[in-house]
């Protein structure tokens, strides 16, 4: 324990301050830092791998759902972000532009891709002549670049990563059919990869993304009692086939406009697996997406029994090579730190070998979620595993689940909804007249937004009045505090 607290005791507890909390965690557990660049951020190899775990389970529910991947490029003409006015008032503020090049001013400033609906629909009228050719269904992993003006690592940065689908349709209820059924990707990426209970539903008009026709997003608690959006889906109507003349020829004989939609997930859900799951010591890692599953820690005192405890640990590791992501630490520093530091990485597992193991042919588990110890026999290794480590996904499924139930709180009283948001913090859930002004204004007092209007409304619609203005309420809807 004394160990444990000489490694921790740079790391502010959460109560104090969540936000230094967060990036102390992320610099020591080494994740990321920041870029010599304004808002960008480095993403260290331990970040990256969670990264590209992450994104190997996205890409493969998209392919289950003939999702082909494709790639644009970086730089959109200014001409191509006016085709959409909706669309270019919205990222205005955002926009990075590209005005020289070799030494010359360019014909036409370049935007740096905030996001790729003009260049994609461009290249969708160009591939796209009949209706045989639909749907047409590309994804593209890709860095984006938005201007913003307070940044934090993962959670919003000038540059991330991400990816962003982008569909053409014959119809508009088709391109609404894959709108949610990607919204239902998501769900599942956060919810079975990342242990993370979201809400899933459609956005306000105010909070819709610009230039759709509808937004859905899915919607997450963080440990400070913050909402933080996780993924979206946007139904875009034929508003940029317009824009770009993306047109087909049906099978009535008349040219008819594609609807279309896009979807991203971005290296967020990084920001959101730390906060929802963290804890003192630092991150607790989902199984599924754990750079490392399990990291093997040899013990011994005594020169003499070294060869022993190492001819354990190969056998393992060995035993353990292509079924399981296993690190061994074979670095010189002493157990006690070793088991702070793979700690604060997050690592689902530590399994511990000493000199008693090696007698008895067992291994020690050490749950990070919990810290449990328990000893298996070193056969059942290859059964207790993935048992274990499945135990451990669902248990922080669990509790997560159980802390967004214990913070989210219905009221109809407008005084006590300010006194929720200033204090406890958390989803509220209130009756809603979907009235844009009110929404800006509960903004302004509060500093809540409204997050989602959630799927599962009340069988019958909603009774009762508006928690703002008492008109006659049209749905339930959510709001908080956000990152």
């Amino acid at each position: 324990m004394v160990n444990e607290e000489k490694f921790v005791e740079d790391i502010v507890d959460q109560d104090d301050n969540f936000s230094m909390w967060y990036n102390q965690v992320v610099r020591k557990a080494e994740l990321a830092e920041y870029a010599p660049v304004r808002g960008c951020m480095i993403i260290r190899p331990y970040g990256y791998a969670l990264w590209e775990n992450l994104q190997q389970r996205i890409d493969a529910r998209f392919k289950e759902h003939d999702v082909q991947n494709a790639y644009f490029p970086l730089l959109i003409p200014q001409s191509f972000i006016q085709k959409e006015a909706e669309h270019v008032e919205g990222f205005a503020p955002e926009l990075a532009w590209v005005t020289r090049g070799g030494g010359e001013e360019l014909e036409e400033p370049l935007a740096i891709r905030p996001t790729s609906e003009t260049i994609i629909g461009y290249s969708f009228a160009k591939w796209i002549h009949s209706y045989r050719d639909l749907p047409l269904l590309i994804n593209q992993w890709a860095n984006v670049m938005r201007w913003e003006k307070r940044t934090s690592l993962f959670l919003r940065t000038s540059e991330f990563l991400w990816q962003e689908g982008h569909t053409a349709h014959r119809t508009l209820e088709e391109a609404e059919e894959r709108t949610r059924l990607m919204l239902d990707v998501y769900r599942a990426i956060a919810e079975e990869d990342a242990a993370i209970p979201v809400i899933a539903g459609r956005k306000s008009e105010n909070e819709k993304f610009a230039g759709a026709l509808r937004t859905y997003s899915i919607e997450a608690l963080m440990g400070d009692g913050k909402a933080l959006q996780s993924a979206t889906s946007h139904n875009l109507g034929d508003n940029f086939a317009r824009g770009f003349d993306i047109q087909f020829l049906d099978a009535d004989g008349q040219r008819k406009y594609c609807s279309t939609t896009s979807w991203g997930m971005s290296t967020r859900m990084i920001g959101g697996l730390i906060m929802v799951h963290g804890d003192k010591s630092g991150l607790i890692l989902p199984p599924r997406l754990a750079p490392y599953q399990v990291v093997i820690v040899p013990i011994w005192r005594k020169d003499k029994e070294q060869e022993a405890v190492n001819a354990l640990v190969n056998r393992v590791e060995k035993m353990l090579k292509g079924k399981i992501r296993v690190k061994v630490d074979r670095s010189e520093n002493t157990p006690g730190w070793k088991y702070n530091e793979w700690e604060m990485r997050g690592v689902p597992v530590r399994m511990e070998i000493g000199p008693r193991d090696v007698q008895n042919n067992n291994v020690m588990l050490v749950r990070r979620d919990n810290r449990a110890k328990e000893p298996v026999p070193v056969e059942a290794l290859e059964t207790r595993l993935p048992e274990l480590l499945e135990e451990i996904q669902q248990a922080l499924y669990q509790r997560a689940l159980a802390f967004r139930e214990q913070n989210t709180h219905s009221t109809e009283s407008y005084a006590e909804f300010k006194e929720i948001i200033a204090g406890k913090r958390g989803f509220v859930r209130v009756k809603w007249a979907e009235d844009t002004e009110a929404e800006l204004a509960i903004k302004e007092e509060t500093k809540a937004t409204l997050r989602i209007i959630p799927f599962d409304q009340p069988e019958g619609g909603v009774q009762g009045k508006c928690i703002y203005t008492g008109k006659p309420a049209t749905c339930e809807a959510i709001f908080a505090r956000s990152y």
